[in-house]
């Protein structure tokens, strides 16, 4: 389903040098497959989650999505696919605080022009099944850490994307809500039958996983 292959990622600092920050990166994730990436702070993980989700471009190498390669496509195209195929979810929920948990979960369906009632229905169900349904008309300044986590996980599978692209989602949560927000994505994975790949320094989340790689210097294994 989805597909890293040979991935290079290069950047240059401040001073011209040359930071190699990923190494031919390859491997595959399966239909509603798991994969956990672990590694070191400033290992390349959160670059490389970037790469396969199309917000940021390898410097070579491809990344392909049901047989379509992602960064040959045009930035709007790139955009539409982001939009359909990817959920994203990161240690901080992102949203947006002068909407209610409805209606940040809605956005990504009314941004992509679906009808009101029936993004309002699949916001409420989606909800609903991450344990919010009595919470569809709070603010994220009404919500605990582990409700608003769990709002911006409902947001990333609101539109069934492929993938859930999971960026240390549990990070900024205690131990408590750490472990709940895992159970519901690993659920949610399994029943929405989407791929999941979670960058995680966690070794008790990677163990939930299908698979596990390590990222260290760039270079991926195993």
């Amino acid at each position: 389903m989805l597909q890293a292959i040979n991935i290079e990622k290069k950047y240059l600092d401040g001073a011209r040098n040359e930071l190699h920050v990923l190494k031919d990166i390859s491997f595959s994730l399966g239909k509603a497959e798991s994969v956990a990436i672990i590694g070191s702070s400033g290992s390349g993980k959160t670059t490389l989650l970037n790469v396969l989700g199309g917000l940021d471009k390898p410097s070579s190498g491809q990344i392909m999505l049901n047989d379509q390669d992602v960064h040959k496509l045009s930035e709007k195209q790139r955009c539409i696919t982001r939009n359909q195929h990817f959920g994203f979810i990161y240690q901080f929920h992102h949203l947006l605080q002068e909407f209610t948990a409805l209606e940040n979960v809605s956005m990504p369906l009314l941004i992509n022009g679906d009808s009101v009632n029936d993004v309002k229905q699949r916001a409420e169900k989606v909800l609903e099944d991450v344990g919010l349904a009595h919470r569809l008309h709070h603010k994220p300044s009404e919500l605990s850490g582990g409700e608003r986590q769990r709002a911006a996980i409902a947001r990333a599978l609101i539109h069934q994307p492929d993938c859930i692209l999971a960026d240390e989602p549990t990070g900024n949560l205690d131990r408590k809500n750490a472990e709940q927000a895992i159970d519901l994505i690993v659920n949610l994975n399994k029943s929405y039958n989407t791929s999941l790949v979670i960058v995680t320094h966690d070794l008790k989340i990677a163990e939930r996983m299908d698979k596990t790689y390590t990222l260290e210097d760039g270079v991926l294994t195993p």
